[in-house]
């Protein structure tokens, strides 16, 4: 069964508070999750709400996954399993490190406006940080 799972990160400000948005559709179940992640870029928010939701899935024991992301930045940096900037080359060694354990792994970038809900849960995230901040 394809598991559909569809990830946002956000930041207000940037670096600011940020929050990672998980909605994932599953065999007629539906999993969301807002994850406040501390104060970081716009970008390493996208990177980490990637990487919980893979972290997720996985203890979820889900197999076979499609993620979709309205993030351009990491869904090319997954594609190409290559980032230049090298503040994001560790997390996209995790991330890949953990996708590589599904029988099935497919990541599809779409526009925001297909990607709501799960903008929704990391805006949601970021009203739970602490007011000091911290990071992930």
């Amino acid at each position: 069964m394809l598991i559909e799972v569809y990830i946002d990160g956000a930041s207000a400000g940037n670096p600011g508070p940020s929050g990672a948005g998980i909605f994932i559709k599953a065999n007629g179940e539906v999993h969301t999750y807002s994850i406040p992640l501390g104060v970081m870029s716009n970008h390493e928010a996208e990177y980490y709400a990637f990487i919980k939701a893979l972290e997720i899935c996985l203890e979820l024991q889900f197999k076979t996954v499609s993620f979709r992301t309205d993030s351009e930045l990491v869904n090319r940096a997954v594609e190409k399993e290559f980032v230049r900037n090298q503040t994001y080359k560790p997390l996209l060694e995790r991330a890949l490190t953990l996708s590589s354990k599904f029988d099935l792994f497919f990541m599809k970038w779409i526009p925001s406006s297909m990607n709501k809900m799960a903008d929704e849960l990391a805006r949601k995230a970021i009203r739970k940080n602490p007011p000091e901040g911290g990071k992930a």
